[in-house]
């Protein structure tokens, strides 16, 4: 049996709001990263993007695979050494990257520096979910959810107008 499109993306979007993750929360870090090169941003416009990420297939898998890795790592249902890797959320372990690299891979090289500079930086939401507070494990999520702000934010710069518009026109 094939899911449709729209069933999977109604888990996605419960599955982050499950997590404590809401749109407005993407939308911010998407604000962050564009605010200074999108004359007349809104947090709206933000939000309509952070959508349009969410409408595809490649990053309704990568929330749904990596969410249930991360609960089951909560309720200690991983063998070891995956186990111990999840909780520690260990530093040279690179999967939960990867996960998020398939997220950003749909929007071009925009979206991989982008992504690379969430990840250092981790503002908003991030911080909460990389407090590692002994009973939450975000090994997956904080990377998901910096992958889908970036490919909004790449969105977002793909629409905006270039020189060669001008010289063109």
């Amino acid at each position: 049996m094939v899911l449709k499109t729209d069933t999977l993306e109604k888990v996605a979007r419960e599955l982050l709001a499950e997590r404590g993750v809401t749109i407005e929360d993407i939308a911010e870090l998407v604000l962050l990263l564009q605010k200074d090169y999108i004359e007349g941003i809104t947090l709206e416009t933000c939000i309509k993007n952070v959508n349009g990420v969410l409408s595809k297939r490649e990053v309704h898998n990568a929330i749904i695979t990596g969410i249930q890795l991360d609960k089951l790592a909560e309720e200690k249902k991983l063998d070891y050494p995956l186990q111990q890797i999840l909780e520690d959320d260990e530093g040279l372990y690179g999967v939960d990257e990867i996960m998020a690299l398939s997220i950003v891979n749909v929007y071009g090289t925009i979206g991989f520096t982008n992504y690379g500079y969430i990840d250092k930086l981790k503002p908003g939401i991030l911080v909460k979910l990389n407090a590692h507070d002994g009973k939450n494990i975000h090994t997956f999520l904080d990377d998901i959810v910096g992958a889908i702000a970036a490919s909004a934010a790449s969105r977002m710069a793909h629409e905006q107008p270039t020189k060669l518009d001008d010289i063109v026109h």
